[in-house]
């Protein structure tokens, strides 16, 4: 590769340890962003594909890629990962060794105002990853006021959602993210110099919503699970409670390792094969990471590998 990476993904090394890339194995990295991990799996001899439905992010791909080589160890899909089973049989591709998933927000996204994401600069009201479809503005200026307090509630975890949404109503039309986070912050009662502005909780649960990321990470996952072989490892990063509560049970449910209530109960019927084994505890990072990017400090990483057991049936 030619150009060095623009962010250092979180948690790298513990990523790279988990998937374990040999030469010749065929990894995926299902959250490419600027690349952080494609980088760090090229260099351990593998190939990989690629995914993102970032158009900015693919061309950014392009422009380091090695395309020399053939066949080319980097194949880059503008697509969702939870697309990933139909993009690798398009590619001739059954199986892969690896997979590797980063998800929500990239740094990328965060640090362009024009896309939306964050309001530490003031940017149009966006947020969508694929730039197509619904916007931000399109939600909050649209949406009844009952279904802004359920996405607030559900997404966000905001205990006051019913009182952000009737001030997202009276406000609206809303077109800046700097308009709608000065409406949540004096919804909220927000004094400058609070140690976290809540309107961080409302961000989060209006781009989750623009963008179906739990539903999408839900999919991703079964994609995962029909994909990997045998002795295949799978990576995932996430950075708040609500998805690591799904990658968490998704690992735990394919273990067989949830609990399974009262031993006074009579017996449950008998399991089907654990279809992943060798779960790791919740990885984060350490205190020089945080120090060094204080954007990893909620991160958490789950790790596991697949065993020969089928994929579930409706796993994908």
């Amino acid at each position: 590769m030619t150009a060095s990476a623009p962010h250092v993904p979180v948690l790298l090394d513990e990523v790279i340890e988990a998937l374990d890339p040999q030469p010749g194995d065929v990894i995926i990295d299902a959250t490419f962003g600027a690349g952080g991990y494609t980088r760090a799996i090229l260099e351990r001899g593998a190939t990989v594909h690629a995914f993102d439905r970032d158009p900015d992010a693919i061309a950014a791909g392009r422009e380091w890629s090695e395309t020399r080589e053939d066949p080319p160890r980097l194949v880059l899909h503008q697509r969702r990962f939870s697309e990933m089973v139909d993009a690798m049989a398009e590619a001739g591709v059954a199986q892969v060794d690896g997979i590797a998933m980063d998800i929500g927000v990239s740094s990328m996204q965060l640090d362009q105002a024009e896309r939306g994401f964050a309001f530490s600069a003031d940017g149009p009201l966006d947020m969508t990853m694929s730039q197509s479809g619904p916007t931000a503005a399109d939600f909050v200026n649209e949406a009844a006021e009952k279904d802004i307090a359920d996405v607030l509630y559900k997404y966000g975890e905001e205990r006051q959602s019913r009182r952000v949404a009737r001030a997202i109503v009276a406000a609206r039309p809303l077109t800046t993210t700097g308009e709608l986070a000065a409406v949540v912050r004096k919804a909220l009662g927000y004094r400058a110099g609070a140690p976290k502005d809540p309107a961080t909780r409302s961000f989060q649960a209006i781009r989750i919503h623009v963008n179906g990321e739990l539903d999408e990470l839900e999919a991703g996952l079964a994609a995962a699970e029909e994909l990997l072989k045998e002795g295949g490892r799978l990576a995932v990063v996430s950075f708040h409670s609500l998805e690591d509560r799904i990658v968490k049970k998704f690992l735990r449910d394919a273990a067989n390792a949830n609990p399974r209530g009262s031993r006074y109960l009579p017996e449950a019927q008998t399991l089907p094969p654990a279809r992943f084994g060798q779960l790791s505890k919740a990885i984060r990072p350490s205190a020089a990471e945080i120090d060094r990017n204080p954007r990893a400090r909620s991160a958490t990483l789950r790790a596991a590998i697949r065993t020969a057991a089928p994929a579930r049936k409706d796993a994908a």
